[in-house]
């Protein structure tokens, strides 16, 4: 790895100072564990100074004043920093960024104006500190709009540096930074902030592959500009290759197949973990198992549940929505009913979806238990006190889930889509297995799964080896930040040729 790499990573949330979904998982995760991967790595973490955000918690210092270009006129940005653990994290302030506005609001024209400000801010900012990245770590719709502006910046930009006194001539300040898109979750486009791009300058893209409806809309600009693209898991990245999962960009996203590749997200293994967790009843790790049932029993106490440790506990962590394919949960209990098994959901979101878990709980009043909530602690006894977790995903880019209850001794039995074909190895190969992979979004297909997750339940020596391959295996974002600092690697040197080849 050359010393001193340089990568600027931007995302639209960042655990600790804000956190809405996954993204706020991985922007809070990555960039530290690239550090601990390789020390001289200088990644520094760009997100906007969201009113959400708790200023009186950090101790922020601006760092930079200075003007982001629109069509109607300069507007201010300021940039603020802090050292959180030795990593650089600047928030951007600005008008466009209103501190009494959610992080994602309902009007897609004011998180377009929003974001897209953000993502030229964040460039400026580069600009302004003199400091050139390797790579331009961006990541879903919301930053997307930086990789298409730096793309029409290699051809135009007449400024190197704002602060540099001394530039070779014609020299561009990102003629060498390589750009990266992180892809989480493809369907959500940015449609509505057509009007945001226009009003930054940012024209539609001619003479592209892309489709016309979606020539001006920032995330299929950013798939369209990136060096290369990144998505959650190998597996979805081929999945968004095709027409049940490529949301309308298929064919463009076959033509640019040979620039898609997936890593793994990882997990936090320092909070996730059975050894150490203080919310559990009682700590285990995989050599004690048998403490684990102490946990179930504590768990079916706690919801009003025969105590049988013979009986499988199953359990939902998930929020209530389509997607998540938890419509698929009662009809397939429905069809499993003359099996002597347990659930437990927790959860919260769609109105409908909540109510037809309610029902179940009506339905099977001594068996299924509904919290319909968000609850991180619950969530900690339930991936260490049920025996399999049910996530029916119609799709899943990369999912968490399925590692964290893996971690915990949790068998997943799940849709084979996305991140979870990747990090489940289906019961077919039972030596192997970590879990029960079903392939339709069926209640059907998960009602099956049930019944062989039910089947090798019976067997304790089986099911013990099932659980102990799952605590097994390796889902830390050390391993996932060496393969990004192994891809930014490589992306460099390709991005360098170019630029040779270019120049000659």
């Amino acid at each position: 790895m050359p010393p001193s790499l340089r990568v600027l990573f931007l995302a639209s949330e960042a655990d600790p100072f804000v956190k809405i979904g996954g993204l706020g998982d991985v922007a809070g995760s990555l960039p530290p564990a690239l550090k601990t991967v390789d020390d001289s790595i200088d990644v520094r973490l760009v997100i906007p100074f969201h009113g959400a955000i708790q200023r009186q918690a950090y101790k922020l210092r601006t760092v930079g004043v200075f003007d982001v270009p629109s069509a109607g006129g300069a507007i201010r940005a300021e940039a603020l920093h802090i050292e959180l653990d030795g990593l650089p994290v600047y928030l951007i302030a600005g008008a466009p960024i209103a501190p009494d506005a959610p992080v994602y609001s309902a009007d897609p024209a004011q998180d377009g104006r929003k974001f897209t400000f953000f993502s030229l801010a964040a460039l400026e900012l580069a600009r302004y500190l003199d400091w050139s990245p390797d790579v331009l770590h961006a990541n879903d719709w919301h930053t997307a709009p930086a990789i298409y502006a730096l793309a029409r910046a290699r051809g135009q930009d007449p400024l190197p540096s704002r602060r540099s006194r001394v530039t070779a001539a014609g020299d561009q300040f990102f003629q060498h930074t390589a750009t990266l898109l992180g892809l989480h979750n493809l369907p959500y486009l940015g449609i509505g902030t057509e009007a945001a791009l226009t009003a930054f300058e940012l024209p539609p893209a001619s003479g592209s592959d892309l489709p016309v409806w979606a020539a001006h809309l920032p995330l299929p600009l950013g798939l369209l500009a990136a060096d290369h693209i990144v998505a959650v898991s190998p597996n979805y990245a081929r999945e968004i290759l095709t027409p049940a999962f490529g949301s309308g960009l298929h064919e463009f996203l076959r033509s640019r197949a040979s620039s898609i590749s997936g890593i793994l997200n990882g997990i936090d293994t320092l909070r996730w973990d059975p050894r150490s967790d203080p919310d559990l009843v009682v700590n285990y790790d995989a050599d004690q198992l048998e403490k684990r049932a102490l946990n179930k029993a504590a768990l079916q106490t706690e919801f009003g549940l025969a105590q049988d440790p013979r009986r499988p506990l199953f359990g939902v962590v998930s929020r209530l929505d389509f997607q998540k394919g938890v419509n698929l949960v009662p009809d397939a209990l429905r069809q499993v009913s003359d099996q002597d098994c347990q659930l437990i959901v927790l959860g919260a979101g769609d109105p409908q979806l909540e109510r037809a878990i309610y029902q179940l709980e009506v339905e099977f009043p001594d068996r299924v238990r509904a919290a319909i909530r968000f609850d991180s602690t619950l969530s900690s006894r339930i991936f260490a006190g049920v025996d399999a977790l049910l996530i029916p995903s119609r799709y899943e880019p990369c999912g968490l889930t399925q590692m964290i209850a893996m971690r915990y001794g949790c068998v997943p039995v799940a849709r084979a889509t996305g991140g979870l074909v990747d990090t489940i190895t289906d019961y077919d190969d039972p030596g192997q297995s970590t879990g029960f992979l079903f392939e339709a979004p069926t209640s059907g297909d998960l009602a099956t799964a049930l019944l062989r997750a039910n089947q090798v339940f019976e067997d304790r020596d089986t099911w013990l080896a099932l659980q102990r391959r799952g605590m097994g295996q390796d889902f830390s974002w050390a391993r996932s930040a060496k393969a990004y600092l192994e891809f930014y690697q490589d992306l460099v040197r390709r991005t360098t040729e170019r630029t040779r080849t270019n120049a000659e």
